[in-house]
């Protein structure tokens, strides 16, 4: 019984060298993955920098991609299961209402929504964590893909809702308040909190904050007095980020109207393209350590 695994080993170390050994060399394989690359129109450093390593490029492109995404599944959501999975806000408004007039049960529905997003957010950090500890470049990208695999769950039990309605409607709901968990959270921990895809709130408030600081006068300026400016490139960020939002949720909104749950398998194919190169860069990476290894 122990001599099975150990021939099956020992076929596969055989097969994948002569893989790697004869019909990929070290330059042809390097060139096909760098033309796989090169057809991706998306910064190689999306998924990759953090913090005060990002440039503006890299934050707009993360806004309007993964803002556009959180649009499309919070509106597209709401038709389905019937409520906003991402207002936290209008959540907690919900069960300080609740319980002031005793409606206990609709109290600890919004507070299981509520759970659901914080264990989607600590589910994504904690991954990530992990990642850096092991230093992984594509940790983020994995957190995508694996918040798009459960889109693609989300799909299959939505598809359900009209026969078991009882039974899998609160669980879709959870579901969905988890997947808009990590999507918040991923965005938030590689961007340094500078871009909140499901955060529309603050998002408007820092447009108006901006704009007063644009066009106010430095009339009665003061010598050692600093000059009020706005800061353009930030109000580009937010309104871009605004505006996916609700290109997102018209997208979305439509979408679910005309195919239902299958709306989510665009939404899971785009967030696997957003991963695609740091994952294709990883799968390089390996295939060039068996190189070195068994060449």
């Amino acid at each position: 019984m122990r001599r099975i695994p150990r021939y099956l080993q020992l076929i596969t170390t055989h097969y994948l060298r002569r893989l790697l050994r004869k019909r990929f060399s070290g330059q042809q394989l390097q060139a096909a993955v760098d033309a796989a690359l090169s057809t991706l129109p998306i910064h190689e450093h999306l998924l990759v920098r953090e913090g005060a390593l990002r440039t503006e490029v890299l934050n707009r492109q993360l806004a309007w991609s993964m803002a556009f995404v959180a649009g499309a599944v919070n509106a597209g959501g709401f038709l389905a299961v019937g409520h906003y999975t991402s207002h936290m806000t209008g959540l907690t408004s919900t069960m300080a209402d609740m319980v002031a007039v005793s409606d206990l049960v609709t109290a600890g529905a919004a507070l299981a929504m509520m759970l659901s997003f914080v264990a989607g957010a600590f589910l994504c950090t904690t991954l990530i964590s992990l990642g850096q500890r092991r230093r992984l470049r594509s940790r983020y990208a994995l957190t995508l893909v694996l918040e798009a695999g459960l889109l693609l769950v989300f799909g299959f039990m939505g598809a359900r809702l009209e026969t078991e309605i009882r039974f899998a409607l609160p669980t879709t709901v959870m579901l969905l308040c988890f997947i808009m968990g990590m999507h918040n959270a991923v965005t938030s921990i590689i961007s340094g909190a500078a871009v909140r895809t499901t955060h529309v709130t603050g998002t408007v408030t820092d447009i108006g904050i901006e704009l007063s600081r644009l066009v106010y006068v430095n009339r009665h300026h003061r010598r050692g007095r600093a000059r009020i400016v706005g800061d353009r490139k930030k109000l580009v960020l937010f309104s871009l980020l605004l505006g996916s939002f609700f290109a997102g949720g018209v997208v979305g909104a439509l979408s679910f109207k005309h195919f239902g749950f299958k709306m989510t398998l665009p939404l899971a194919a785009f967030l696997c393209f957003l991963a695609a190169r740091p994952l294709i860069l990883k799968v390089r990476l390996l295939l060039h350590q068996l190189q070195r290894q068994w060449g």
